[in-house]
């Protein structure tokens, strides 16, 4: 999809002219019906009743066919001078993108060598130099070209951290180096997600492939837009640091997070929007962390924890709101994490819970709200029903479908 959206974009820069005269030939035509509609027109106008075709032609008149033949000569000089300059321009502009782009060329080219260089400082100075080039690129394929630079080196495989034994100080610096390196990437893409739409320097709309990335610290991307596009944290591990999306917005774009592993880092979503998009965590796992989309609105759109495992963390969805959304938790596991959606809304949407397994997990709806929506927790795998589940949805007329276990119990 992404080579074709590009194959496009480079076919519309083509510079396409028709050759002079077929030019000319359809401007003197489109002139000449331009000038017999304003003629017939004027006739119109004037309510003129038909020509006197017997009057005499003196000098004046004869004067006056003069001028016209002249001016009419003029006008179609102007016009072929009108049509040459037009070209002209269009050639001049298409020499300014290609130079443009040559130059880009150059410097990408430059930027890639810092990146695969043996000095972290060099690899330093590639990673702004790709993201410079971003900004200024001429168009949104070459932007996207060095996005995908950028994510692709994320992508590499790395050599874990031997630790501070002095037998391994030297490969524990180089480590050090180049995780700067990599959590400087994440720094840079935080920040023009940050930029408004349109202004310069915003990466917003292109897409971002993190996939199996490993992120191993801090990464923030409080505030950030992610619109249109896709975004892919596909088989990415979250281990140690803490990563930021608060009052993040996911608008029309398609997320994933299928497959990724949430493992002794504390991953917040909260007051994040996700409006029309297609979100997944699919498969998911969920263990010895902390997720929190605590305050997130769902609207609109399909959120998926299809099959997600939650195992030794903590996930809340305290006071999140579902409007309209189709939410699924089909298949999930909550073996032994602790999972809250305490206060969290659940509104005109459809919310299920089948197959899911509610084993020794700690799972608490205490408060939460099912105003017309839909809630399923049908062909579940054995357990208790959440905490406060039956007590929330007592109250209201909602279309719920309990398994028989729970309907008989007391709540």
């Amino acid at each position: 999809m992404m080579f074709r959206r590009r194959s496009r974009s480079l076919n519309e820069r083509e510079l396409r002219l028709w050759k002079v005269g077929r030019t000319l030939v359809l401007a003197f035509v489109a002139a000449v019906l331009v000038a017999g509609g304003v003629f017939y027109g004027l006739v119109v106008l004037l309510d003129f009743q038909e020509v006197d075709t017997t009057a005499k032609l003196d000098a004046k008149t004869l004067f006056d066919l003069v001028k016209l033949s002249f001016g009419v000569v003029a006008g179609s000089g102007a016009l072929v001078a009108l049509v040459v300059a037009y070209r002209r321009q269009r050639v001049d502009e298409a020499g300014a993108h290609r130079e443009a782009t040559r130059l880009h060329t150059e410097r990408f080219s430059q930027a890639v060598d810092k990146l695969g260089s043996d000095s972290p400082a060099v690899r330093l100075g590639g990673v702004h130099a790709l993201a410079g080039l971003a900004d200024d690129a001429p168009n949104d394929s070459l932007r996207q070209t060095c996005i995908d630079v950028l994510c692709a080196y994320l992508q590499l495989p790395f050599t874990p951290d031997p630790g501070n034994d002095p037998a391994h100080q030297e490969e524990h610096h180089r480590y050090l180096a180049l995780r700067k390196v990599r959590h400087t990437i994440l720094r840079l893409i935080g920040d023009h997600y940050r930029r408004p739409r349109g202004t310069h320097r915003s990466w917003q709309g292109c897409d971002l492939d993190l996939t199996g990335v490993t992120i191993d610290g801090d990464m923030d991307f409080r505030g950030a837009t992610f619109f249109g596009g896709t975004v892919s944290f596909r088989g990415a591990t979250f281990s140690g640091g803490t990563v930021s999306f608060r009052g993040a917005t996911f608008s029309g774009s398609e997320v994933s997070f299928g497959g990724a592993t949430f493992s002794g880092s504390a991953v917040f979503f909260g007051g994040a929007t996700f409006s029309g998009s297609a979100v997944s965590f699919r498969g998911a796992t969920f263990s010895g962390g902390t997720v929190s989309f605590s305050g997130a609105t769902f609207s609109s759109g399909t959120v998926s924890f299809f099959y997600a495992t939650f195992s030794g963390g903590t996930v809340s969805f305290r006071g999140a709101t579902f409007s309209g959304s189709t939410v699924s938790f089909t298949g999930a596991t909550f073996p032994d994490g602790t999972v809250f959606f305490d206060n969290a809304t659940f509104s005109s949407g459809t919310v299920s819970f089948r197959g899911a397994t509610f084993s020794d997990g700690t799972v608490t709806f205490i408060d939460a709200t099912f105003p017309g929506s839909e809630v399923h927790f049908t062909d579940l795998e054995g357990g208790p029903a959440p905490v406060g589940l039956l007590t929330a949805i007592a109250s209201t007329s909602v279309g719920v479908t309990l398994p028989p276990s729970w309907v008989t119990t007391n709540p």
